[in-house]
């Protein structure tokens, strides 16, 4: 994967259930963190006292985030709707020449700042709810 825009890395949210993602407004910054717990099953019989782990234990998550400005009317509204019912939705991350991720997670914070003389800005961030699915490019 070569050096790569940061525009292009795209947040998008299922907007009505039926699998209609748009792109969601505002984003400057985004983030995509995956994580994988791990199942400790070392003994007094390990080799040489190190540590052993069970493979394909633990849990795995995602995590996205991101910041933004005010754009979009109808995707800001989405972002609090889903946020104050709790809802759990499909979305969809597209990474630059490496592909797409696509899997229900929840708003899990959503914030909003401003200064006077400054333009409104928001933060979200979302956990993943089940499994997630990758589709190369």
């Amino acid at each position: 994967m070569g050096v790569q825009s940061g525009r292009d890395l795209l947040l998008k949210v299922d907007i009505d259930g039926n699998a209609v993602f748009e792109t969601f407004a505002g984003l400057r910054a985004t983030r995509l963190a995956f994580n994988s717990g791990m199942v400790d099953v070392t003994t007094l019989d390990s080799a040489g006292g190190w540590r052993e782990l069970l493979h394909g234990g633990g849990v795995k998550s995602a995590a996205i985030s991101g910041s933004g400005v005010f754009r979009d009317a109808a995707t800001d509204a989405r972002a609090r709707q889903l946020f104050f019912d709790g809802e759990v939705v499909t979305w969809q991350v597209i990474v630059p020449d490496f592909g797409t991720i696509e899997g229900r997670f929840q708003i899990t914070a959503l914030e909003f700042a401003s200064s006077h003389d400054g333009e409104a800005t928001y933060e979200i961030s979302l956990a993943s709810a089940g499994a997630l699915t990758f589709s190369p490019l």
